[in-house]
């Protein structure tokens, strides 16, 4: 994450926020919204915009040294966006980083309502396809509550991911 001062700092929470994905609950609010077929999902078409969405914000922990690091990460072919679309506008997404079986989410916006929630249902399917084991949020926010994320201690963690790092997915 980028501070104020400009250094680059590395964070490991213990407790670390994940998604179980065998347990990921969709609110009711929103299983009627997908319904709807508002929401065209889309990976990777607009990488870059994601990020930068992401970083428009008051405070923020995406610098232009993060951006770029990213863009260098998603050109080697390890970091992705899950773009949620409106009327060929895109309206909300997320983006995150995939080694393994696991996939570390980085940040997450919206531009219309619903948008990040509809992206992360799609990323969280996206996975599920694919056999991925672990969606690792770093942090537990009231919002990644209401889709099952949960904290949970370093030791487990640290099997969780020796697990999924034991398997071949591929995100594209």
């Amino acid at each position: 994450m980028a501070m104020e001062n400009g250094e680059i700092a590395w964070f490991s929470p213990d407790p670390r926020g994940i998604i179980l994905l065998d347990a990921f609950h969709i609110p009711h609010g929103l299983r009627r919204s997908l319904k709807k077929g508002v929401f065209q999902i889309r990976f990777n078409t607009a990488f870059e915009e994601v990020v930068r969405a992401c970083a428009e914000r008051a405070e923020t922990w995406i610098s232009e040294e993060i951006v770029g690091s990213y863009l260098n990460l998603h050109r080697l072919g390890f970091a992705h966006s899950v773009e949620a679309w409106l009327d060929n506008a895109l309206a909300g997404g997320l983006y995150g980083v995939s080694i393994c079986g696991a996939f570390f989410g980085e940040s997450m916006f919206h531009r219309a309502p619903e948008a990040s929630k509809v992206a992360l249902v799609g990323l969280v399917n996206r996975l599920n396809e694919r056999g991925y084991r672990l969606l690792d949020t770093q942090y537990v926010t009231s919002h990644l509550t209401t889709f099952g994320a949960v904290e949970i201690s370093r030791s487990k963690y640290m099997r969780l991911l020796k697990q999924a790092l034991a398997l071949d997915c591929k995100f594209v």
